[in-house]
């Protein structure tokens, strides 16, 4: 068979049988009623909650829709849509008084000013990584910003301003991640977590946040993979169409600009051509590159693979301790 889009093609209704069995005895074994989700409005937490619904029912998942003042304006309507759809019990906890309190606003402005002195309230911002395809040159983040009334400006990020600008965004999945664990604590339930295999592999999450979960039922899953078994569980159309976004940053942005090197559907064919050993030329030719792309793809891979190591391992013991 010739390498392609249909190489990713799984049997969907196995699939979904297959979580189904898994987070079932998983329940059993620890005592558990049931699964909270965090709904984003994005197609990872809802495929992750509509196979939940499919394994548990309606009435033992539980979703929570968690907005800030950054978010989207369409986040909250669209998360909603998709709860009413799977006729799930949801709630709405609004963080931005949460993270004004831990200063996670202020603390990511003074980062950016570290480079744009002029950086205000008013001001929007995203930082944004250059495409490894176009160029062998080392990738740098610069930070985005729009004045309040005035254009668009780019300004390089030092090193000192890029780490401070990440560890202030960070409230915003960890405080999410405790919205969720009280919830489920409070239910008696599990909390699922929605990275995706690109995600996971490439370490496009957050330490203790939205990388924290009991389960995790689409990491072993390609994104249109995500995207297929989406339309097999009846996820609604308007978040099937929807562009994958970060909605992190008070600018739109999209997941590639911010972090990965192409559209996700080039990259599943380079991630699963590399994990699988696919020859170079059918890969660079399904994905649409040249030899030379395709190879800084795979270095990028390879980079990001080690300088996330850290996020993927549990804590360091100074000696092993038995099982229990």
């Amino acid at each position: 068979m010739t390498f392609g889009p249909q190489t990713l093609e799984i049997d969907l209704a196995a699939e979904t049988e297959k979580f189904t069995a898994r987070i079932t005895d998983y329940l059993r074994r620890t005592r558990r009623k049931g699964v909270v989700v965090a709904l984003s409005g994005g197609i990872d937490s809802s495929v992750s909650a509509a196979l939940a619904v499919h394994a548990l029912g309606p009435d033992r998942v539980f979703g929570i829709h968690m907005p800030e003042r950054e978010s989207s304006a369409e986040t909250l309507r669209i998360s909603t849509s998709l709860s009413d759809a799977l006729g799930i019990d949801s709630t709405v906890e609004d963080i931005t008084d949460v993270l004004d309190a831990y200063g996670a606003y202020r603390r990511r402005d003074d980062a950016i000013r570290l480079v744009c002195p002029d950086y205000g309230p008013q001001h929007r911002s995203k930082i944004v990584l250059p495409s490894v395809v176009d160029s062998d040159s080392y990738r740098l983040y610069s930070v985005v910003v729009v004045p309040p009334d005035g254009e668009e400006e780019t300004h390089r990020l030092t090193p000192e301003a890029y780490l401070g600008i990440v560890a202030a965004t960070n409230f915003k999945q960890r405080v999410r991640k405790t919205f969720e664990y009280y919830h489920a604590d409070r239910l008696n339930y599990v909390v699922a977590g929605t990275p995706n295999r690109l995600e996971y592999d490439q370490g496009f999450f957050v330490k203790l946040g939205d990388g924290a979960a009991d389960v995790k039922p689409i990491a072993h899953l390609y994104k249109t993979q995500v995207y297929a078994l989406a339309e097999h569980l009846g996820v609604p159309e308007e978040i099937r169409l929807r562009p994958p976004t970060t909605d992190t940053y008070s600018l739109p942005q999209s997941q590639e600009e911010f972090y990965f090197s192409l559209p996700h559907a080039q990259m599943d064919l380079c991630l699963y051509g590399k994990n699988n050993d696919v020859p170079a030329e059918e890969v660079a030719a399904a994905a649409g590159l040249t030899a030379e792309q395709l190879e800084r793809v795979y270095r990028d891979i390879d980079q990001k693979r080690r300088s996330t190591e850290y996020l993927h391992l549990p804590p360091q013991l100074v000696a092993e301790i038995p099982e229990i």
